[in-house]
């Protein structure tokens, strides 16, 4: 009598008797059926690369020459300064010249990176601060970033640091400072209480995000300055969106465990190796239809994650404002990490507020 197979075949040795059998008719098992931390998600939705696109800002064009992002509506708010910049430089002769093309104008690179000069970088600084305040020497204050929830409460001290904090975050109470967040990829985050007259910027990747960094920042803003939620805005700037930021189930599993809503973040597409959808015949196999490696990956949707996290710390969703614009999508307007394979300058996002002696009240 033929023995009945067990319907159940959890156990090692009954995974590899199966695999040895499918491996004897020339196939294979499907990585779907192995064991993974999210188990199969029948849930979540399905969509196309092009249904993910966001399509990038049109950049403003300061007076000594920067494209630049404004936050949009934010203009009504005298006292403020904010905004993100892209890779695009103004002044010749000041630029970055290790991320562009040979014979390109050159970038405005932020980052000091090991491929640039510092001396570069920090002329390029100079000319951002000038383009969002109207004063290249308005102290700007960084942050040595590390991914993590930890946020700093800043000074104008804190200009003359010869080590920037060590933080994913700062704010401040004090006017006259520009606040700054460095990206190429990962999602800033600019908050401002239009009643206390404070300010404070994020730098939000997945695992500062898993971490709560926006969250936990707006909680710190009422904590230190007494803001109340309803009077918070906020501005989310470029960086990797959905359609380009394919994750592994690690990052799923990651979200899963924090937040109620997390499958409402991720994205499953199909074909959406550039590569292999411009080249299928490189990719062709002898296994049996669907059980080739080029199933649906998974996408997160960090610009929408971290929108989230400002609702559940109480902002309406009207003073939330997406900026747009995927980094990885439009390499000729930014700098995109994973689009360049390691080797990017960096952008910032800068907030601050101007001088009580200086603006009309609001």
């Amino acid at each position: 009598m033929r023995p009945q197979p067990n319907p159940n075949p959890s156990s090692k040795s009954n995974l590899r008797a199966l695999d040895a059998v499918l491996f004897g008719a020339g196939l294979e098992r499907s990585p779907h059926c192995k064991p993974s931390a999210r188990g199969h998600t029948p849930s979540l939705s399905r969509s196309s690369v092009e249904e993910l696109l966001r399509p990038a800002p049109a950049p403003t064009l300061a007076a000594n020459g920067v494209p630049w992002l404004p936050v949009p509506g934010w203009e009504r708010f005298p006292w403020l300064w904010a905004g993100f910049s892209t890779r695009k430089g103004g002044r010749k002769g000041e630029l970055t010249r290790a991320y562009c093309a040979e014979g390109g104008e050159g970038d405005l690179n932020l980052g000091l990176t090991a491929a640039d000069k510092p001396e570069t970088v920090f002329a390029n600084r100079r000319l951002l601060v000038e383009a969002v305040t109207g004063d290249a020497g308005t102290p700007l204050i960084p942050i040595r970033q590390f991914h993590s929830n930890l946020l700093v409460d800043v000074s104008a001290a804190d200009a003359g640091r010869r080590q920037p904090w060590k933080a994913d975050g700062l704010m401040t109470g004090e006017p006259g400072l520009l606040l700054a967040v460095q990206t190429a990829d990962c999602i800033p985050v600019l908050v401002a209480d239009r009643k206390r007259r404070a300010v404070a910027a994020f730098h939000a990747g997945w695992r500062g995000t898993v971490k709560r960094i926006v969250e936990t920042g707006v909680g710190r803003m009422r904590l230190t300055f007494g803001s109340r939620p309803q009077d918070l805005i906020a501005a989310i700037g470029p960086g990797v969106g959905s359609c380009c930021y394919a994750v592994g189930e690690e990052v799923f599993s990651a979200f899963d465990s924090q937040f109620d809503y997390a499958r409402a973040l991720f994205r499953e597409i199909l074909g959406a190796d550039p590569v292999r959808a411009k080249y299928p015949l490189l990719f062709m196999t002898q296994r049996a239809p669907g059980h080739f490696s080029l199933g649906p990956n998974l996408h997160l949707d960090l610009i929408e994650a971290n929108r989230r996290q400002l609702l559940a710390a109480g902002l309406r969703a009207g003073a939330i404002q997406v900026v747009g614009g995927c980094t990885s999508c439009h390499p000729e307007l930014f700098f995109s990490h994973r689009a360049s394979h390691g080797r990017a300058g960096r952008m910032m996002a800068v907030i601050g507020m101007r001088s009580r002696n200086s603006v009309a009240e609001t």
